[in-house]
Formats: structure tokens, sequence, C-alpha cells
């Protein structure tokens, strides 16, 4: 099996040697070439052809941000792994990057141990640049065949929901877009939404919802009651759930244990939106690597509320949806260009 061919671009030498020695050493993978800055990236890019580039967000001459618009001209699905400093200025450039195509985005260790740099960027890379590979063949392979086939009949049964819960990660700030965008402002019911980022990094995205969805897109407070039409997204480092209010549904939030290494986890929302709603529920689970949701859906599965799933061939990385579809969770698989109309059919808004 061939190996899967690395370019890492990224103005620190120190970073490019951490980078490197993280992925060296793995049969899989082979670094094809190095380059201090965006426009070196985009020259080697022919001449090595790599099979996933891994990309800082701030270089010298060219930036991460210009050298992806570059590359998206070029190869519109070759996987990108933004590398970004874990600052306010990082995590803006970073959803900026997310919006105009990169595939993920690993933030850099923080600690100043190269050798712990070295072995948190290999835990947080590898799993990335291998699932992505995949995904990048799945995308040219669709578009010899064509686009996805639309979902069949709407699924009617069991009670208008209360609310619609929606975990996602990998890919999901588009695929959070598209779906926000498609519900359109005036949308009947409270949508609450994990998506794996950190603190920071959800506080961005939200506001960048907002003003591309026009709908009302707000990190979440703890205590505040859910309004129909607003969007509410876990904070990074906190759990959200859903309980029952005097004067309605409102979101909790906590700092309890990681679940599925994670926090926020779409497993603690997806309980909570089972207990407290049960069959008047809907979960939605999007693109997103690992297994985080599969349990939550059980419990929806289990109190008869409404499970739908992101279909492999519009997902970035189907591991999410696809355990739950796998499963026998999904009252449908539904493409990302469907999700919004099956979801407003289920809500009674057409």
């Amino acid at each position: 099996m061939a190996r899967i061919r690395i370019l890492i671009a990224d103005d620190s030498v120190v970073a490019r040697q951490a980078v490197t020695e993280a992925l060296a050493d793995d049969p899989q993978f082979e670094i094809v070439g190095t380059a201090r800055n965006g426009r070196i990236a985009i020259e080697k890019l022919t001449q090595v052809k790599p099979d996933v580039i891994i990309l800082d967000v701030e270089m010298p001459e060219m930036d991460g941000l210009a050298a992806l618009t570059e590359i998206r001209k070029l190869t519109p699905y070759l996987p990108v792994i933004m590398l970004s400093a874990f600052t306010t200025r990082g995590a803006e450039v970073t959803v900026e990057a997310l919006a105009r195509g990169a595939s993920d985005y690993v933030t850099k260790p923080k600690t100043d141990d190269l050798p712990s740099a070295i072995a948190e960027l290999r835990a947080e890379l590898t799993p990335r640049i291998v699932q992505l590979c995949v995904l990048g063949e799945k995308r040219r392979r669709r578009q010899l065949t064509g686009p996805a086939v639309a979902p069949s009949a709407p699924l009617l049964r069991g009670k208008r929901p209360e609310v619609v819960a929606v975990g996602s990660s990998t890919g999901g700030p588009n695929a959070l877009r598209e779906l926000l965008v498609g519900l359109g402002p005036g949308f009947p019911l409270p949508v609450v939404i994990v998506q794996h980022m950190p603190p920071m990094f959800t506080r961005l995205l939200a506001e960048r919802l907002s003003i591309e969805s026009g709908l009302k897109v707000v990190e979440a407070t703890s205590g505040e009651a859910l309004v129909p039409g607003t969007v509410y997204l876990a904070p990074g480092d906190y759990h959200m759930m859903v309980a029952r209010a005097k004067e309605g549904l409102a979101v909790l939030l906590h700092q309890g244990a990681e679940v599925n290494s994670c926090r926020p986890s779409v497993d603690v929302l997806f309980r909570s939106v089972a207990e407290t709603c049960g069959e008047a529920s809907l979960a939605v689970v999007m693109t997103g690597m690992g297994s985080d949701g599969l349990a939550g859906c059980a419990r929806l599965h289990a109190a008869h509320g409404r499970v739908l799933v992101q279909d492999e061939s519009t997902s970035v990385v189907w591991g999410m949806p696809g355990l739950v579809a796998q499963a026998g969770l999904a009252d449908r698989v539904v493409p990302l260009d469907d999700m919004a109309a099956e979801v407003r059919r289920i809500a009674g808004c057409g």
C-alpha cells in the first residue's frame, strides 16, 4: 500500500522539525517536502504532489490563509490541516480558514518540552491525516459518479420536536453553516449544537454562523431559556445539557469529566435531550471523527426520539454519523444538501 505523502509548511524551523519527527517514524507516512512560507508551499505542491498539506496559520511573505485560497483554486479536495496557535488571533484565523475550505485544524502544543510537543502532535495529526486522505479519494470518486441521491419521503412519525440537537466535529463548521442557512430566519424551534472546538474558537464560530445564517447564533450561557429560532453553541471546555425549567427548556453548562475524550461532548447533550424531551426530540449527527454521539443516539432511540445522520458522500469524515447509521440508530441517512429541508419538515414548517 502506498504511503501517504505529506507536505509541511511553517516558518519556524523548530515547528517543522517537531511535525516531521511526529510523523516520520510512522510507516504509513512519507514527508515529501517542507516550506517556510505559503508561497514556497504552493511551488512545491506541483513538484512533490502531496496527499495532504499541514499548513501554519502565521507565516511571512504568504500566510496560511492566502496560501489556502490559492491551494483551493488548484486542488479543491486536497486535505489541508491548519496549525493554529492557541490565541485569539490564532482562533480567528483558523475559523476563517475553515470557512475558506481547510479540512481540519490542530492547535500547536503549549509546552516548551520538545518530546512532549512531538507526542502531542503525533496524537492529534495521525488520525486526522489518515481519515482525511480517505476523504480525498472518496471526493475524487464522487466527481466521477455525480451528486448524492436525495432522501426519500420525509419522516413524520412521533411528536413535533421541542428542540433540535446537533453534534459535529471534523468538517462541522461548514456543515453547520449549510444546515443553519437552510433552516433560515423564523425557524420555529431552538437548536442546540455541540461542535468539538476549544474555548475562543466556539465564540468566534458562533459569531460567524450568526452573520452567515441569518439566525441568532450564540455561545450558550448556563441557565438561559431556549428560545425558538435561536441557536445555542456549547462553549469550548464545557458540557452542555438541556433541562426542563419553569418557563420551558433551558441550557445547563458544566465542566464534568471528558466524555469520549471530549468536552463538550455530543453524548452529554443527546442524553439530556432524550431524558428531558423523550419522543419530542430530534437529533442530527453531522460529519466528525470518532464515536461521540453514538451512546446518546442509543438513548434517544430508546426514548422514541428521532435521529438523522449526514450521509457518507457529503461528510468530511463519516465517523460519528457512520457509527450511528451502522448501529441501526438512524431514522434517516441524509445528504448535507437536503438536511435542512428534512429538519424543517419534521419541525412542521414545510
